[in-house]
């Protein structure tokens, strides 16, 4: 286990609840991208994919939980894609 590891992840964790409570709040997801998110999730499973083979510890849970948060907040980003095109679509 590294501790840079671990604060690299915590950081990052911090900013997934703050992008999902924002698109619950304002059903808006214009500036994310579906991509990137799947970029990251990606990452996030080699990451859990290491752990697992590699490197047995409890840091695999921050890289599960980042990877849960990323893929809810790409569930909201097609979820409101999608509510909001048809909004568009109706005016």
């Amino acid at each position: 286990m590294s501790y840079f590891e671990v604060v690299m992840l915590i950081c990052f964790g911090i900013s997934w609840p703050i992008s999902i409570i924002k698109a619950l709040k304002t059903k808006v997801v214009t500036g994310k991208s579906p991509l990137f998110m799947a970029i990251v999730m990606t990452g996030y499973a080699s990451g859990i994919m290491h752990k697992a083979l590699f490197s047995r510890d409890w840091v695999i849970f921050l890289y599960a939980t980042n990877f849960f948060l990323v893929g809810f907040d790409l569930l909201l980003f097609f979820y409101f894609s999608k509510k909001n095109n048809l909004l568009h679509k109706n005016i």
